[in-house]
């Protein structure tokens, strides 16, 4: 085979607080002024981020956890972490009264820029968290998250993680993405990483698994494996047993893909005319259904809406590759990529955005793929990348940043790019095995246990 990707066209491409004092973390406990999922309510003008500020946090491990708040912040482009001197953050604080303790000088916080400040302490038991409105001079939140597992493991990092995205939606009204991994294909295995990049770890170990995707719960995965009569669907539980997809005849099977309820599969399954995409359900045995007749085209990488009544496809039935959509059961198939903004007409690995207004897919411009979106409402096309080569687009959770594939800094990784802002992308892996990284499949937001 010439080239893996995820893909098949004719040949084989297969295959993303607080300086809490003792006094601070008392008064904050008795306040009773907010009310429980009720957000902060700041208003902004159009354009513009809250500042918000992460005071020095208390207890064990109090660095670790600032940075990793700070940072989740930051990886989700809607806050403007404050950073102050430490020596200006005092100055920031005096003592109301005897036996109160330092409480924050609102007034001054807000003349630095600062509309929010995190307050954070750790417990015995996890961590105490007071959020304060400086334009209101008051708390508005108290909450305490359990910290589980060892500190700096998975499970202690994820439940961090799931705490940052609730201030964030408090602030915001958005839940952030750090409690989400990534699933992508690295020297043949199939691997995953926070999205922040930390905590790289193999989750198959044969060497021939491609292609990897998400149950809508996280539940499970599935992704495509080499065997001895062409390549099966294999569905993972996570932590748990694997299971081969019965209903995969002999050949070439890939891009695996649940639907939004998690009981349909749909799949493509190549053959000597083509491929075309099968539908079954991902958990019993029945056999499956066929979805699409290419009449010996390759109809391939299938996505759904986040109703589940339409799908997304790549197709060579014009003649080339372009998106297609259709309802989920293969009717009414129209193509969706008929406007010709680049000088090829290759366009595929489409990925449906969990809002549903969007379809993020690679295009070919002057020799390389680059990442766009499409919207479903005028068709409009946007294009997000055009350094080096770039594909496989996923979103995240909240329908705003992407995982792809980029050789941009030189070897192929996984990289996370904001489709609001415009920002650089940040790298997201750093895989030393020759092939790189590739094929990122975003999960849904992950709660700790």
């Amino acid at each position: 085979m010439a080239m893996l990707a995820k893909n098949r066209w004719g040949w084989l491409m297969v295959v993303a607080v607080v300086w809490l004092v003792g006094g601070w973390g008392r008064a904050a406990a008795q306040d009773t002024t907010f009310k429980e999922g009720v957000r902060i309510g700041l208003v902004y003008s159009p354009g513009t981020k809250p500042g918000v500020l992460i005071m020095p946090v208390g207890g064990d491990m109090a660095d670790s956890i600032h940075t990793i708040l700070s940072r989740d912040f930051e990886y989700g482009d809607r806050i403007n972490v404050v950073a102050l001197d430490p020596s200006a953050v005092a100055e920031a604080t005096t003592a109301a009264r005897v036996g109160t303790g330092p409480v924050p000088n609102y007034p001054l916080y807000a003349k630095l820029g600062v509309q929010v400040l995190v307050q954070a302490n750790v417990t015995a038991v996890g961590l105490h968290v007071s959020v304060h409105n400086v334009v209101k001079k008051q708390i508005e939140r108290v909450r305490d998250y359990p910290l589980l597992g060892v500190p700096l493991s998975p499970e202690w990092r994820l439940a961090l993680h799931n705490a940052a995205d609730d201030l964030e939606f408090f602030v915001t009204g958005t839940r952030g993405i750090s409690s989400t991994r990534i699933l992508y294909e690295s020297g043949g295995r199939i691997w995953q990483v926070d999205a922040d990049g930390a905590n790289a770890i193999a989750v198959t170990t044969t060497g021939t698994a491609m292609s990897p995707a998400w149950h809508p719960k996280a539940t499970h995965m599935a992704y495509m494996q080499f065997g001895s009569a062409g390549t099966q669907i294999v569905i993972k539980e996570i932590g748990g047993p694997t299971r081969i997809l019965s209903s995969t005849p002999g050949g070439l099977n890939t891009t695996p893909v649940f639907s939004p309820d998690g009981y349909t599969m749909i799949y493509a399954h190549a053959a000597e005319s083509g491929a075309d995409l099968f539908a079954v359900n991902a958990f019993g045995s029945e056999p499956a259904r066929r979805v699409t007749v290419g009449r010996g085209s390759d109809n391939t990488q299938p996505t759904f809406s986040p109703d589940g009544r339409r799908i997304a496809f790549t197709s060579s039935r014009s003649g080339h590759p372009e998106v297609y959509i259709s309802d989920a059961d293969g009717t009414n198939a129209d193509i969706l990529t008929t406007f010709n903004f680049g000088d090829q007409s290759y366009r595929g690995s489409p990925d449906w955005s969990p809002d549903g207004r969007l379809i993020a897919f690679q295009t070919q411009i002057a020799g390389r793929f680059q990442i766009a979106t499409i919207s479903l409402r005028d068709r409009s096309i946007k294009q997000y990348t055009s350094e080096g080569v770039n594909e496989d687009p996923s979103w995240a959770p909240d329908s705003r940043h992407l995982v792809f594939t980029s050789d941009r800094g030189g070897t192929r990784q996984l990289w996370i790019l904001d489709t609001d802002s415009g920002r650089p992308p940040r790298q997201l892996t750093r895989s030393a095995i020759r092939r790189g990284a590739r094929l990122g499949a975003w999960s849904p937001p992950l709660r700790p246990h």
